[in-house]
C-alpha cells in the first residue's frame, strides 16, 4: 500500500482520472490539475471501441490491450460503486472488413464514452481526490522529499510524485521537460452521429481500415450510430467541414448502404477531437528522467481501452513495484536522439 504521500496528476482526461481513482484506492492523497474542463477533449470525442484485437493496431500494443481488457469489469464496477451510475456495454461484436474484401467477426465490446465520462467524474467527486479545473501546471522544482509544483494561477503545492497525463497537450509541459523528445502531437479526428435507418437492426460495430460504424444500443444515444474518423495533422483546430463529413458518410455507406440516405440516416451531430499521437502510435508510460516524475501520454486512438491498464501500471511504478506488462516498447526515452 502507498504511504499517505501526495501525488499530483496533470491532466483530467480518462487517463488522469482513472489513475487518480486507482491511487486513491491504494491510500494516496491525490490532486489533479486540469488546464480546461475535466474529460472535455479526446475522452468524450471517442467512439468507445475496446478494440484490443484491431488488426491495424501496432502489434506491440496487444499485450497491454489484452491486460487492460481483463481489468475492465472491475474498473467499471469501481466507478459504479462510487458514482451509483451504471455504464452499459453497447455492443459485443465487431465485423472487421479486411483489404481482400472478406470479413471476420471479433468478440469485441464498445461503450459510450460520454456515459463513461459522466460516471467517472461522479466517482472522482465522491472521493477525497482534489480535482482543480482551469488550473494549469507551469513548473516543478526539486525539494528534499519530492516536487514543488507551481501553477499558472499562482498556486504552489508540495507533492511527492507528479504524473503527466496531458494528452494532446503534452508538448505544453513545464519548462524543465521541454528539451525532451516526447514526440506527442495532436491528430484531429472529425466524426458524426447519424440516426440508424428504421429498416436496419444494427447491434454490432462495422469497421475497416478507414471507417467505423459504432451503434448505440442503450442510453440517451440509443438508435444512433457514431461514424468516424478522419486523421488530420491540423494542430489544435477542432472545427469540422462538410467535405470531410460527407466523405465519412460515403465510406460508411460503402460498408452499410443505408447510411447513404440523408433522410433515413439523418445527421444528429458532428464534432472533432484531438488524439495524442506518437510516431509509432504507442503510448509513453514510465518514469521520467527527472526525480519523482512519471509519464502517461500518447494513447492515440486507444485511450478508452487502455485507461485501466495505464492506471494500474503507473500506480505500480509509483509504489516501486514491477508492472505486470513489459514496458520496453512504451519507454519515455525511445525517441531520444
Amino acid at each position: 500500500m502507498l504511504e499517505k504521500s501526495d501525488i499530483l496528476i496533470a491532466g483530467a482526461g480518462i487517463i488522469g482520472l482513472s489513475l487518480a481513482l486507482e491511487l486513491h484506492a491504494r491510500g494516496a492523497r491525490v490532486t489533479v490539475l486540469e488546464r480546461d474542463t475535466a474529460l472535455s477533449h479526446a475522452s468524450t470525442a471517442a467512439a468507445g471501441m475496446l478494440a484490443a484485437n484491431d488488426p491495424h493496431n501496432p502489434p506491440q500494443l496487444l499485450p497491454l490491450s489484452q491486460y487492460s481488457l481483463g481489468l475492465y469489469p472491475n474498473f467499471l464496477a469501481c466507478i459504479e460503486s462510487l458514482s451509483g451510475l451504471h455504464v452499459p456495454i453497447q455492443t459485443e461484436v465487431t465485423i472487421q472488413y479486411l483489404p481482400d474484401g472478406s470479413t471476420i467477426h471479433l468478440a469485441e465490446q464498445s461503450l459510450d464514452p460520454r456515459q463513461l465520462a459522466v460516471a467517472l467524474l461522479a466517482a472522482v467527486r465522491a472521493t477525497s481526490i482534489d480535482l482543480r479545473e482551469h488550473t494549469e501546471l507551469q513548473i516543478t522544482e526539486d525539494w528534499p522529499r519530492g516536487r514543488t509544483v507551481f501553477t499558472r494561477t499562482g498556486e504552489q503545492l508540495r507533492v511527492q510524485n507528479v504524473v503527466f497525463a496531458t494528452g494532446a497537450w503534452a508538448q505544453a509541459r513545464p519548462l524543465h521537460l521541454r528539451n525532451q523528445s516526447l514526440s506527442v502531437v495532436p491528430i484531429k479526428g472529425q466524426m458524426l452521429r447519424l440516426q440508424i435507418p428504421p429498416s436496419m437492426s444494427l447491434r454490432e460495430v462495422h469497421r475497416s481500415e478507414h471507417i467505423y460504424i459504432v451503434p448505440r444500443t442503450s442510453g440517451p444515444q440509443a438508435g444512433t450510430a457514431v461514424i468516424g474518423s478522419t486523421l488530420e495533422t491540423a494542430g489544435f483546430d477542432t472545427t469540422t467541414n462538410p467535405t470531410a463529413l460527407s466523405s465519412l458518410r460515403a465510406r460508411a455507406a460503402d460498408l452499410l448502404a443505408a447510411f447513404a440516405s440523408e433522410t433515413q440516416a439523418a445527421l444528429i451531430e458532428s464534432w472533432a477531437g484531438l488524439r495524442p499521437a506518437t510516431p509509432d502510435h504507442l503510448p509513453i508510460l514510465g518514469r521520467d528522467s527527472y526525480p519523482n516524475e512519471f509519464l502517461a501520454l500518447g494513447h492515440f486512438r486507444n485511450g478508452i481501452l487502455l485507461a485501466p491498464a495505464t492506471a494500474t501500471i503507473l500506480a505500480d511504478l509509483i509504489e516501486g513495484k514491477q508492472p505486470t506488462i513489459d514496458l520496453t516498447a512504451f519507454s519515455p526515452t525511445r525517441f531520444n536522439p
